[in-house]
């Protein structure tokens, strides 16, 4: 065997740097292909980083704590075997169109193995290109983990009650099926040392399936931090994630923003919900809230009004063809804006269940690198936390951001009489050099006209 470098893995085109958090391996350690080498947090994402090679494991050159370019050397590596390079995808691979069916796990040689969350402000930390393509999800949300079986002694390598980790077949069979790594690492395994086994994860999807599907649990509350006794004042280091969010927010106060909210008769949506959600869940598993009516109404909207779904260029103005809306997820790490692709493609039970398993997975914090890319138009929903009026902060580069908010019931004067109608608003913040005031209320009312035409003959599938 020949000894040869392993560098840091390109994850992006915008991800330029990476902090080595713990090494999972140490020199000396027999590793096969995929074994996670290390763990890397860069500004978007927290990741294993996998060997992409047989061999033994060599001398460790980025040292944990260090922060280094993304291509540079971090170890050595006995091997037989050619590593992959770690170059980024060509160009002309990015523009493949994608599909919005079922999901493909992305590659795992010398790639992402683990995305552990990236957060934002209210409309902010998109961490995709322009539009780059990556498939949506259409999946229910996951169902409660079983109790795990008490934990069979470690014989891998692993630190005594340390979980066992998860081989990259297992990871991509728990992608595909919306099962999260936390929940994956809980499943009893049959294997060496209770690692899970292909037939273990499929044995426990297959048992999930017959399961009832429990609503997506609320946010944790906000951790208090300790104050030292006697101390006025407490310093909390910035993660690379938090620099980047600040990062983001002040490249924002460039965008010359304008504001505007139109109010919308949600009545007809409110009935149509009500009729269908019990059926809804019971059928597809995940429960039909009031979002999947909205994303579709924004969708098609912005085909009428492409202005929206653009990029400010300087001297031109680029329209984007794909429409990839990104939700704002409250998580217990922070709000998560991951994204539903090719939105305009999807019916209402098919944004329900992308919905869903997005938002399962936001708040399990698994998101995936494609999760949270090529987003185009940011949609938040501020009403469910009571808010009547908001102001959003645009998600740069995008030129508008859309909330929603509470639904609540008031008196309004339809014909001649009085009624007690739902009602909702919109509020649309808009970069003022790439759209007009008439450009911005076309498509609030457009949106308007789409959803206060919701009615008993709604179409879900």
């Amino acid at each position: 065997m020949t000894m040869t470098t392993i560098d840091l893995p390109q994850v992006g085109e915008s991800v330029t740097e990476g902090t080595i958090q713990k090494w999972l391996k140490k020199p000396g350690d027999k590793i096969s292909k995929y074994d996670p080498l290390v763990e890397v947090e860069t500004d978007k994402v927290t990741m294993e980083v996998p060997s992409p090679v047989n061999g033994v494991m060599g001398t460790i050159i980025a040292q944990e704590g260090s922060t280094i370019p993304m291509g540079a050397p971090i170890c050595e590596m006995e091997t037989d075997e050619a590593v992959p390079s770690t170059a980024p995808a060509a160009p002309e691979a990015a523009q493949a169109p994608a599909q919005p069916a079922a999901a493909t796990p992305p590659s795992t040689v010398g790639g992402l193995i683990e995305f552990k969350g990236v957060m934002g402000p209210s409309g902010v930390l998109d961490v995709g290109g322009d539009g780059a393509p990556a498939q949506a999800v259409a999946a229910p949300a996951s169902a409660p983990a079983p109790a795990p079986a008490p934990a069979a002694p470690a014989t891998d390598g692993r630190a005594a009650g340390e979980r066992p980790r998860l081989s990259p077949v297992v990871q991509k069979l728990a992608a595909e099926h919306n099962v999260s790594l936390d929940e994956a690492t809980r499943i009893p395994g049959s294997g060496v040392g209770g690692r899970v086994t292909k037939q273990d994860i499929l044995k426990y999807i297959e048992t999930r399936s017959a399961a009832p599907t429990a609503a997506p649990a609320a946010p944790a509350p906000a951790v208090v931090p300790a104050f030292e006794a006697g101390a006025d004042e407490k310093v909390v280091p910035l993660t690379a994630v938090r620099k980047r969010i600040a990062e983001n927010m002040t490249r924002a106060l460039e965008i010359p923003v304008a504001w505007g909210l139109t109010e919308v008769d949600v009545t007809g949506v409110v009935r149509a919900r009500a009729r269908l959600k019990d059926d809804f869940l019971r059928n597809e598993g995940v429960t039909l809230t009031y979002l999947p009516f909205v994303v579709q109404a924004v969708a098609q909207a912005i085909k009428e009004n492409p202005l929206v779904n653009s990029r400010w260029g300087g001297d031109h103005v680029r329209l984007l063809r794909r429409v990839n809306i990104g939700v704002a997820v409250a998580a217990a790490q922070g709000l998560v804006v991951p994204v539903i692709h090719d939105a305009d493609q999807y019916s209402i039970a098919g944004l329900a269940r992308a919905i869903a398993g997005i938002v399962q997975r936001a708040r399990d914090n698994t998101l995936r690198l494609e999760d949270v890319q090529g987003g185009t138009f940011t949609l938040n929903n501020t009403g469910v936390l009571g808010t009547v009026s908001s102001q959003p902060i645009i998600n740069h580069p995008q030129v508008a951001i859309l909330t929603t908010e509470a639904i609540v019931k008031r008196p309004v004067v339809v014909g001649d009489a009085i009624a007690i109608r739902s009602l909702m608003n919109i509020c649309l913040s808009f970069d003022h050099r790439v759209m007009d005031g008439n450009d911005s209320v076309s498509f609030m009312q457009s949106v308007k006209r789409r959803l206060e035409a919701i009615g008993d003959d709604v179409v879900v599938y």
